[in-house]
């Protein structure tokens, strides 16, 4: 545990370095680091562990308590913004997708093979394909057309684009379908060392991206806590768990990596939605700092006492 926290430190340390000294490079660079992630390293990490998995009733209910988890943490980001805070559309919707997207690929990953072993890892991969992709292809793109001040695309274009255009899909499918014998135990093991590569590479990309906002002066250094973005904690750190873990209690065989999933913190997606549909960036990079530093501090002190 100590190794990814160090990781995440100095990725993060790096990034805003590479972003201070190169401006607008490294955040560039970054991106498309994520999208080499996206379409190299994650699919294969994807498919030799969808191909040896097993999945049980109590598998196949907490995939669905998922779905219905991130339907209703929606629902109550979007009460809590519009009809109780009655924020401005575009924080509105920064609210909600900051509070729907989570962190569970570039952290999500490395933190489940690293405390709960690597059969647990292929449980979390079906979780995170189903679930998280879902979220964010339908859900947070939805929520940025519906909200944000930018035109978004329509229903029919993301649909095209989450059928033809989502590699983890086409690898999910393909680790679904294919034989055991197409993943050798070498192949599953180096799979799953590759976690480590989303983990560098996304939290350089949180350093640089965030360093940009800061100098572009959409967020403050300290960020102050403020209403938006405490919806946004109560909703992905406290609403999420407890509701997946209260729509899961009657069934038994749920993987434990589902719930660790279902804490992870605001993901980086929310500022790539918030960017592409015009949603309150200061809202999507302040909950991504504060949500990933309560997580982190809490997996510390766990594995402290543990």
């Amino acid at each position: 545990m100590v190794w990814i926290l160090l990781a995440i430190v100095v990725s993060v340390a790096a990034g805003i370095f590479g972003e201070r000294r190169w401006p607008d490079k490294a955040g560039t660079g970054s991106r498309r680091g994520l999208l080499l992630i996206l379409y190299f390293v994650l699919p294969p990490i994807v498919f030799f562990n969808l191909v040896h998995v097993e999945l049980s009733f109590g598998g196949g209910a907490g995939i669905a308590a998922g779905i219905l988890t991130s339907i209703c943490v929606g629902l109550l980001a979007w009460t809590l913004a519009v009809p109780v805070l009655k924020l401005s559309r575009p924080v509105a919707g920064a609210v909600i997708v900051s509070s729907i997207l989570a962190n569970t690929s570039y952290l999500g990953y490395p933190l489940v093979y690293t405390l709960m072993g690597g059969d647990a890892l292929t449980d979390a991969v079906l979780f995170d394909v189903v679930v998280s992709y879902l979220t964010l292809m339908i859900g947070a793109f939805g929520v940025g057309a519906a909200f944000g001040t930018k035109a978004g695309e329509g229903f029919r274009e993301r649909l095209k684009a989450f059928v033809f255009k989502n590699p983890l899909l086409v690898a999910a499918i393909l680790g679904l379908l294919a034989p055991e014998s197409l993943a050798p135990d070498i192949a599953v093991e180096i799979s799953r060392i590759l976690v480590v590569l989303p983990l560098v590479v996304g939290f350089f990309a949180v350093g640089a991206i965030l360093t940009e906002e800061v100098r572009d002066g959409v967020m403050k250094v300290p960020p102050r806590p403020h209403r938006p973005l405490g919806a946004v904690i109560f909703c992905r750190l406290i609403a999420a768990p407890s509701l997946l873990l209260l729509f899961t209690l009657p069934v038994s065989g749920v993987p434990s990596s589902y719930y660790l999933l279902a804490v992870m913190p605001t993901g980086l997606n929310s500022m790539i939605v918030g960017h592409a549909y015009g949603l309150d960036l200061r809202t999507c990079a302040e909950a991504i700092v504060y949500s990933t530093t309560i997580v982190l501090v809490g997996v510390a002190g766990y594995t402290l006492i543990a």
